[in-house]
Order: structure tokens, then sequence, then C-alpha cells
């Protein structure tokens, strides 16, 4: 049995979104507590994240931590429903991209806005907000979902969290956004992920 470790109305929602869309059995262990925005919190010692933080996936012997990496595990690993392509599949290529762009390059740009840092080019391993703003806008116009139109485990760890910058004022929303996140968030797996 897979267990999620979760928190509400954090990053780890996305995951309990992915496990509904997957149709896995699951149960989640609510971690009591994690460090706040100030960096204050106790952390819950049964929670295998190393930093304490959500999430953090056991599934029989495989422990995880990471929203991607757990993203790539699951949507490799449980195959009912086809949440990305497999290896040797077209366009996994651009999947294994763009899932680590949300991590690697999204939501540091956003934070960056969010904390009104100075980007430094060559220094910083992002782009700066305007420009993923204008990459993810281009892509999205061309596209129903991150691989097309085919719904996949991307509109949830990517659309999931260009619906949270959005709403909290981190990410600019454009007609296209808009319809994109209205798209996405019109799932069942959306609407368990809210109730988690």
């Amino acid at each position: 049995m897979i267990t999620l470790y979760h928190r509400p109305q954090t990053r780890s929602g996305s995951i309990v979104w992915l496990l509904e869309e997957l149709q896995v059995p699951y149960e989640t262990h609510v971690v009591a507590s994690i460090r706040s925005a100030d960096g204050k919190g106790e952390r819950d010692s049964s929670n295998p994240h190393p930093h304490g933080k959500v999430p953090a996936l056991k599934d029989g012997d495989e422990t995880l931590f990471e929203s991607s990496a757990i993203a790539l595990y699951l949507t490799d690993k449980y195959r009912k429903v086809k949440m990305g392509p497999a290896v040797g599949e077209a366009k996994r290529g651009e999947y294994l991209s763009w899932l680590a762009y949300r991590p690697g390059v999204m939501e540091p740009a956003f934070m960056e806005r969010r904390f009104n840092i100075q980007h430094v080019y060559g220094a910083m391993g992002w782009a700066p907000p305007e420009e993923v703003e204008d990459v993810l806008n281009a892509h999205l116009a061309k596209n129903k979902y991150f691989l097309g139109n085919e719904f996949s485990a991307l509109d949830i760890m990517l659309g999931g969290g260009l619906n949270f910058m959005i709403l909290f004022k981190m990410c600019k929303e454009t007609p296209v956004f808009k319809d994109y996140v209205a798209r996405i968030t019109d799932r069942p797996g959306y609407a368990k992920m809210m109730q988690s």
C-alpha cells in the first residue's frame, strides 16, 4: 500500500491529485507539522523526508521525496491510467524536461518575484519570471495540455503550480492561463485533492 506523507494546502496536494487520477489505492499520513515561512516549526519525526517537508511517499520498500521524483516514479510504475509517456514512447524527453521545469525553473522564478529578489543572469539556474510566463503562455497557447491533447501528470505538477501561483499573484493571469487552469481544475481528481 502506498503511503503519502501529506499536509493539506501544500505541494503534497498535487500528489493526492495524481494518485486519484492514476486510480491507485493509497493512504495519507497527515504530517503533524512542517516549517512555516519564517523557518519556525518542529519536524514530524514520522515524516521520512530528509528536510521534514512534504510530499514524501512510501511504496513497499521504496521511499521517495520531492514532487517531481514521486510523479515520475508513480507514472512509470502505475500504468492502468496513462499519465505520462513510458520509456521509449514518443514525447518522453519532453515529459521529463517539463517535469523538471517546475522545481528547477518555474517555482524559483515566481518565488523570486514573490520575495522581490533581483535576478542575476548566469548566477541563478532559472530564468526571470517574465520569461517563464512568456514560455508557459506560448506553449499553452498552442496546446490544450502540456503534452498536446492528452492530460498528463504535467498538468497536475505544472498546471496545479501555475494555478496556485496565479491565485497568490506570483504569476500574471493571461486569457490562455485562465482557460487552461479552468480546464485542468474541472476534474474529479482536483476536487478530491481540494478536500484533502
